[in-house]
């Protein structure tokens, strides 16, 4: 949260700044609620974009849990605010947990002697290390906010944010650049970890762990379904018990490759070459050639799930129930997820190229051959999907 950050500034000024971007380099440390306020301004206002028109908020909207408000597999955007991203927007919302990335993660909370692989890092292929960098993406990006560089940015916050900026960072905050986009990050960060709007834990379960509230028959039957290892198998990857006293994030921050259908409503995959690889490429770069990663993305908090408009990293389902399904299906009934070739067959796993496939996730559900029974019954589908709706924040206790 906002006073977690400052408290941050001032440990790393008395450290002597171990983490350099939270030195306390500004005339004066921010404070927590004007830092917090001014993050709200900028992630709300579209004058930050090249084209004027895109905020953060227009894709991450405030009153659709900070994902798209649209059923649009990919959001708009770019300097002429046309341009089409290549991947679903994820929400921002029960992030603020997300360890930074690493390929070898040692979950604390069970055998801490087991190599776990890849987890962490912000968005959907875990490229950004923390709040803020993942704030710097999108300024950037071609298909986003499209900002030709930090001085543009700068150049219209001297325009719109002058007063606010020095009231909150010092009257010579606008004589260093990189300084003054420094700020602006900082800012966006402050804001996304508001507790209140970020992370309010205000669902029905956590009503039903707090002993305030009490699950219907069917959605225990749907929890139940959801944590067994020989049905749904979801706590695998989206862990939904208490941890240490803390509420369930519904992710274990890792990473799987799933094989999704590919989503012909993506442009970019009207290119037939085309190939989004998760963590080995193309958009992050650092682990390019990394075979064993190709088509793994980081697996997302279920909390606010069966409100979202689109599934999975490319949008390819717009049906909760669909996405249980598929995950009972993949395998027993490939032939109705992915399409058929000439020659009658399933196309199976056509959006990841056939040399990658090895790194397939094969358990539980996916364990299982065509033509057998999937894991999961209609009646268990339709249990974790109601199970799944006690994840919506805003539940108010009859």
């Amino acid at each position: 949260m906002g006073t977690a950050l400052v408290g941050a500034v001032l440990i790393a000024a008395a450290l002597g700044a171990e983490q350099p971007f939270y030195a306390n380099t500004f005339e004066r440390v921010p404070d927590a609620a004007a830092l917090t306020a001014l993050g709200r301004a900028l992630f709300r206002d579209p004058a930050l974009s090249a084209s004027g028109k895109i905020s953060c908020a227009t894709c991450h909207d405030p009153t659709h849990d900070f994902g798209p408000a649209n059923a649009q597999a990919v959001q708009r955007g770019g300097g002429d605010g046309r341009s089409f991203g290549v991947r679903a927007v994820p929400s921002l919302k029960y992030t603020q947990n997300v360890p930074p990335f690493t390929e070898h993660y040692f979950d604390d909370e069970g055998d801490d002697s087991v190599d776990q692989g890849p987890a962490g890092g912000r968005t959907w292929d875990g490229r950004s290390p923390s709040f803020h960098d993942q704030a710097r993406l999108p300024l950037f990006s071609p298909f986003e906010m499209a900002n030709a560089n930090a001085d543009a940015v700068t150049a219209k916050l001297m325009a719109l944010y002058a007063v606010q900026f020095r009231q909150v960072f010092g009257e010579r905050i606008f004589a260093d650049k990189e300084l003054t986009f420094k700020g602006v990050l900082m800012a966006l960060e402050a804001f996304q970890q508001s507790p209140a709007e970020f992370y309010p834990y205000s669902s029905k379960y956590d009503a039903f762990l707090r002993h305030e509230a009490s699950l219907s028959a069917q959605e225990l039957r749907g929890l139940a379904a959801f944590n067994d290892p020989e049905k749904g198998n979801c706590a695998r990857c989206h862990p939904s018990a208490l941890q240490k006293g803390a509420f369930p994030q519904f992710t274990d921050f890792g990473f799987a490759a799933i094989g999704a259908p590919r989503n012909a409503a993506i442009p970019a995959n009207a290119d037939r070459a085309y190939f989004d690889l998760g963590l080995c490429g193309p958009l992050r770069t650092d682990l390019e050639g990394r075979r064993e990663y190709c088509g793994m993305f980081r697996t997302p908090s279920l909390r606010n799930v069966a409100r979202r408009p689109v599934y999975l990293h490319n949008g390819v389902f717009n049906s909760l129930s669909d996405v249980v399904r598929f995950y009972a299906e993949r395998d027993t009934q490939p032939q109705k997820w992915y399409p058929r070739a000439p020659d009658g067959s399933t196309l199976k796993f056509n959006d990841l190229p056939e040399i990658y496939r090895a790194n397939l996730d094969a358990q539980a559900p996916f364990d299982r051959q065509a033509g057998e029974a999937p894991a999961l019954s209609d009646a268990d589908v339709a249990n974790i999907v109601t199970f799944l709706r006690t994840l919506n924040d805003g539940f108010k206790p009859p």
